[in-house]
């Protein structure tokens, strides 16, 4: 049997030939997927380079290569498929009168086309965000806290969009669902679906509230029902916190409104508040020293509010003589409040020590009667435990 025979053999309605064409195609297809990914996201970058200023074709292509190969290989696939005689036929609709093997085939494969689209679109949003940080770095009058929050948030929710939107085109196409008709009746249903998803809706509406009414933003510090933390991430239905310990926090974005919330990023300065107990040992001139010298120094501090300084003898207890010392720090962080504090004792110590003062330490004083017969009149000895 000579070589044009055998090609022409049929099977299954197709010659050798034919299913050699499809395998070839196939095979380039599959061979070369990521090459013409490679050049598509090349002339598209090509296209648009003047409008993304710091950011590289290669985080372009880390984006997109990935989406681009699947989608085209599903492109290569349907060619493939087109040089025998079952193909798929688009325009029919495939009838009812189609076998249900050829059905289900070509319902997955339109499946995989409309995500693979729905996956570069996503791609196509994340790099056009990545294009408005980098142009924000670089712009940095025009780069907010705000934008560092809002960003964020409207990437998620165009997201959440395309995806409701493809899902939507998938019912029409492959399944054959009437979507007008099915928005429609969700008007009847709408009322139970509502009940169901009370509490995601009210976080939904609470993270638009926290948008609008601006309470916090990303990289405040605060204070809400009990959780203190860094704002990382403002989200549809939580916000997430960085805590002191390092974990990691999620608030729905309800509690987030509802509960008192104490912004310490917003405050003026931080209150630092103690009190120094000394000994009866340390005598009046010392202590006037020792105050007089401690304000100096923090009205001098150039973190400390030299208005707001107090350094008072405030008791006069039976373990010791109390100076009262406050002062506010004007520090953005939490890092640097703890800096000056160390600061400010570590100087208290110095001068302490320079006057000859001394602290007290804590005594229990047992008073015990030496004879059950003494009267009470007379006074009893006592020993110092």
């Amino acid at each position: 049997m000579n070589t044009k025979a055998l090609l022409n053999q049929q099977f299954f309605g197709n010659t050798v030939g034919d299913y050699m064409v499809c395998g070839i195609i196939l095979l380039l297809g599959f061979g070369l997927r990521r090459l013409m990914s490679r050049i598509v996201s090349k002339v598209f970058y090509r296209v648009i380079k003047r409008y993304t200023v710091g950011v590289s074709e290669q985080e372009l292509n880390e984006l997109l290569i990935q989406p681009l190969s699947v989608l085209l290989f599903l492109f290569t696939l349907f060619l493939a498929f087109t040089v025998l005689d079952y193909q798929a036929d688009v325009t029919d609709e495939l009838a009812r009168s189609t076998p249900w093997p050829k059905k289900l085939a070509f319902a997955l494969y339109q499946i995989g086309v409309i995500s693979a689209l729905a996956w570069v679109v996503l791609r196509l949003i994340d790099f056009a965000v990545l294009v408005y940080r980098r142009r924000a770095e670089l712009l940095t009058a025009t780069h907010s806290r705000l934008d560092a929050q809002f960003i964020p948030f409207a990437k998620d929710f165009i997201k959440v969009l395309i995806l409701i939107f493809a899902f939507l085109v998938m019912l029409g196409q492959v399944f054959g669902v009437n979507v007008t008709a099915l928005i429609g009746g969700l008007g009847i249903g709408g009322l139970a679906v509502a009940f169901a998803a009370k509490e995601s809706l009210e976080n939904l509406i609470a993270s638009f509230t926290i948008f609008l009414d601006r309470p916090f933003q990303v990289g405040d510090l605060v204070t809400v029902g009990g959780i203190t933390g860094t704002v990382e991430k403002i989200g549809f239905r939580s916000t997430r916190l960085r805590t002191a310990e390092k974990s990691y926090v999620t608030v729905p974005n309800k509690s987030m409104i509802d509960k008192p919330l104490d912004n310490l990023s917003l405050r003026t300065a931080r209150r630092v508040g103690f009190t120094l107990n000394f000994s009866h040992e340390t005598t009046r001139e010392q202590l006037l020293a020792i105050a007089n010298e401690l304000s100096a120094y923090l009205r001098g501090h150039d973190r400390v509010i030299p208005e707001e300084v107090q350094t008072k003898l405030t008791a006069l207890t039976q373990s010791g003589r109390d100076l009262t010392v406050q002062y506010f720090v004007q520090v953005a962080t939490y890092d640097e409040y703890l800096d000056v504090k160390e600061d400010v004792n570590y100087r208290i110590l110095e001068i302490v020590e320079a006057h000859g003062g001394s602290f007290a330490t804590n005594t229990t004083v047992v008073r015990m009667l030496a004879d059950p017969g003494i009267s009470s009149g007379q006074s009893s000895s006592g020993s110092v435990l």
